[in-house]
């Protein structure tokens, strides 16, 4: 079995003969957007009698699905990729591929495109539908195949949350050609682009929102053309007035602005109700530092637009632009939310085998792909629930991190308890109602569904708590209940404590299990004063949810609900996944600084550094992140995120030396991971923005210096070679 595997592409041998192809036709039906990669799947065989024939797949996007020809050369070309296990003496058994079926999904009809290819023998293509049946392939079939195609490529090409084992990516376009079929194509399938889609953080797909736009504005963006993308939508938007928003937001990238505000200027009278063109407003005025005009534009899109999250997004920006905090938390609590759906995958079945061989020389500079003792990391960090967030939920925890990283954790805990309601207030209230006659006046309560009504004396606890809403506050200095997440999200009571080292030193641990919240640290994010042993304020449990607490209310004023709202359940969770990062932050920021005072050598795992430095982007400390993720790299750790985010800060400062010393082992780690595609990938995009400030030739001479082994010349010389053959800017200077 091991003869019948290729040379050079991944692949995934199955148990049963022809599973993966089950599998994909029962997962039709559950495709909701682009779909997943391509399957092609193979049949191997010796040909002779009493040997069993074994089915292998893989993944692979950016193959030419315009027709059944060009999927039918693919698999043509890895009958020549056997591996040869002839002898000098022997000739060994003589494996050969049969057939072959390739799988390509129409994200506009639906329906999954196959190719059948039999060696020797003939090619035949056929549809399959959602519900398993045979049709014919129509051109027009081909045509949304062969875009739907392309825009998995260019939109999968390097998005970190989407990996497939045995997933080879090639070059979607690679000559000028190409990239006039795929303009002409997006040309014609235009106005269905919002059938395939859109980013999660778009509630409805429209004609100008849907990942067919957005992989335009990818593909033409990364390199800096935008002259392509706005003869598309020029064209575009003399059918459709909306698709404007486009054309001013490609002539702003073309640094065309006078041209951009006469196009919004006219549009805006045509599609007034158009919110992504009052976003592109909106972005435009906040760049030149019209904030005040930028907000009224804000106003008028979430107007427009009520349901949709980038609308609150924007206005919440605008208000944090302006130093309106308040206003700020309040128009975030009305974000609309929504579940996300993750990129379209396939079913994964247990493999008989999985063959992934080696990618030639330049994965020769990476670690072994063993687990070692740098892959472990304390618990306290592993556990650390903002990594998971994902799409609308990513997004706002990314402006709550604005807002603490602008006015530090106590101020925004301040803030948040003057626009909603806290738990004392809800706590005196109750007990203002529950009080004799001759107390103050019973105020009115505001329920979640709207209504309002005063409680009555005498009532229980728990009727007068029927609110499922989260009136979460800020720990009173004088209360000494014991803080419980209802969540379940800070359940075990984490605790930060100075427990003596070996030699001497201190050490500041994490450790579960504990009543005390003591971190022995300097705050971080603007929260200046405090001393190693004060701690970080930690959001209160929900009043809905306080049996068994004592404390009590500290004062008798009569004060009102009218002006306060309540604090959505989602925030609220936020809030606490915030306190997780700034109290793991603090206390490691407070351990480098004793172990600098004290001259001693601060020591991490690989694994340990690079979470830190995930947190340190989280939370807007790009020179702390950086550090932590040089550090990651002396350990012999097989991973290529650090390498991956050092890359992107290299790139933003300009500094071609480090830049390229990173895109080198990003490239090694990508290839390694059968990343065969030059663009668009992050190391173009890096290259291409390094390019426009110093031009292709000093990056191509930096290159020769480094005196990098030929074939990793080769592949790094390839990113410059596509800036030429499409004339990025810069390639001739």
């Amino acid at each position: 079995m091991a003869d019948a595997s290729f040379k050079d592409v991944p692949e995934i041998f199955e148990v049963d003969l022809g599973e993966s192809l089950t599998a994909r036709t029962e997962s039709l039906s559950t495709f909701r957007e682009l779909g997943p990669p391509d399957l092609v799947h193979v049949q191997k065989s010796t040909g002779r009698s009493g040997q069993r024939d074994f089915g292998s797949y893989h993944y692979v996007s950016g193959v030419d699905a315009s027709s059944s020809a060009s999927l039918a050369a693919y698999i043509n070309s890895l009958t020549y990729n056997i591996e040869d296990d002839s002898g000098w003496f022997t000739k060994g058994t003589s494996w050969k591929v049969k057939n072959g079926r390739y799988c390509c999904f129409n994200a506009f009809s639906r329906v999954d495109v196959r190719v059948d290819v039999h060696i020797p023998g003939g090619v035949q293509a056929y549809v399959v539908d959602l519900r398993g049946e045979r049709h014919e392939a129509t051109p027009e079939i081909w045509q949304e195949t062969f875009l739907s195609a392309l825009l998995r490529a260019i939109l999968y090409s390097d998005d970190p949350t989407y990996w497939l084992e045995a997933y080879r990516k090639l070059d979607p376009i690679t000559n000028p050609e190409g990239e006039l079929r795929f303009l002409q194509v997006a040309e014609a399938l235009f106005m269905k682009g919002w059938q395939v889609g859109s980013d999660p953080e778009i509630q409805v797909a429209t004609v100008v929102s849907n990942h067919l736009t957005a992989a335009i504005m990818k593909y033409f963006g990364d390199s800096g053309r935008f002259q392509y993308a706005a003869n598309l939508f020029e064209k575009i938007t003399a059918k459709e007035p909306e698709v404007a928003s486009l054309l001013a937001k490609s002539y702003l990238g073309m640094n065309e602005e006078v041209k951009a505000v006469q196009i919004m200027a006219s549009a805006v009278k045509q599609t007034p109700q158009s919110y992504t063109l009052l976003h592109v407003q909106c972005e435009f005025l906040r760049s030149k530092g019209k904030h005040e005009l930028a907000l009224k534009l804000a106003r008028q899109a979430v107007n427009c637009a009520p349901s949709e999250f980038v609308t609150w997004e924007k206005l919440t920006e605008c208000y944090i632009d302006l130093g309106q905090y308040e206003n700020a938390l309040l128009t975030l609590n009305s974000c609309p939310m929504f579940t996300y759906n993750g990129r379209d995958a396939h079913r994964n079945l247990t493999p008989a085998r999985v063959h992934l061989p080696p990618k030639g020389t330049i994965v020769e500079i990476l670690p072994e792909r063993v687990k070692t003792e740098d892959d472990e990391a304390d618990p306290a960090l592993l556990r650390l629930p903002a990594p998971g967030l994902r799409g609308t939920w990513a997004r706002a925890y990314a402006l709550l991190t604005r807002l603490v990283s602008q006015i530090g954790w106590d101020e925004l805990l301040k803030t948040r308890s003057s626009v909603f309601v806290m738990e004392e207030e809800y706590r005196m209230q109750k007990a203002q109602g529950e009080g004799p006659p001759q107390s103050a006046p019973a105020t009115k309560v505001i329920h979640e569904d709207g209504t309002v009504s005063t409680p009555t004396r005498g009532a229980s606890k728990a009727a007068a708590a029927d609110d499922d809403a989260s009136t979460r506050g800020m720990a009173s200095p004088t209360q000494s209940a014991p803080d419980e997440d209802a969540e379940g999200e800070k359940g075990d009571g984490d605790s930060e404590t100075l427990v003596p080292a070996a030699n001497g030193l201190p050490s500041i641990r994490v450790t579960p299990d504990s009543a005390q919240e003591d971190a022995a640290n300097g705050k971080e994010n603007g929260v200046e004063g405090a001393g190693a042993g004060d701690s970080l304020e930690k959001p209160v449990q929900a009043a809905d949810n306080q049996e068994g607490e004592s404390g009590q209310a500290q004062s008798q004023e009569p004060f009102s609900f009218s002006n306060k709202r309540l604090c959505e359940r989602w925030l609220d969770n936020l809030f606490m996944v915030l306190y997780e990062d700034l109290r793991v932050w603090t206390i490691f920021r407070a351990e480098v600084a004793h172990f600098k005072t004290q001259q001693v050598a601060y020591r991490k795992t690989g694994m340990e550094w690079e979470i830190l430095g995930d947190l340190g982007v989280r939370l807007q400390h790009k020179e702390e992140a950086k550090e932590a993720y040089q550090r990651c790299l002396d350990s012999h750790r097989y991973a290529s995120k650090p390498w991956s985010k050092l890359l992107d800060m290299y790139a933003d400062e300009g500094d071609i030396q480090r830049s390229l010393q990173a895109a080198v082992r990003v490239a090694a780690y990508q290839f390694n991971e059968y990343a065969e595609m030059t663009y668009p990938t992050q190391i173009a995009r890096c290259f291409f923005k390094l390019g426009q400030i110093h031009g292709h030739a000093k990056i191509q001479y930096t290159l020769l210096s480094m005196g990098l082994p030929e074939p990793v010349m080769k592949i790094m010389d390839g990113y410059l070679s596509y800036g030429q053959t499409f004339k990025v800017e810069g390639y001739d200077f």
